[in-house]
């Protein structure tokens, strides 16, 4: 089985003031601070969640 791909999130905004379902997602994705970062699957409902609040985080592929 092929090793799954992986992407690095990097919060660069605050949830603060954003829209309800945008907080969700950060905390969904594991972030919660400024500057936090988290290795995650790259999946389908992963990008999504990205997708959602892409102005908030920085995405960085990782082989």
């Amino acid at each position: 089985m092929p090793e799954a791909k992986m992407v690095r999130v990097i919060q660069t905004a605050s949830a603060n003031g954003r829209k309800p379902g945008q907080k969700e997602t950060l905390t969904g994705l594991g972030l919660n601070k400024i500057g936090r970062v988290r290795e995650l699957e790259d999946t389908p409902s992963v990008r999504g969640m990205i997708r959602k609040v892409a102005h908030l985080v920085k995405v960085e592929e990782l082989s």
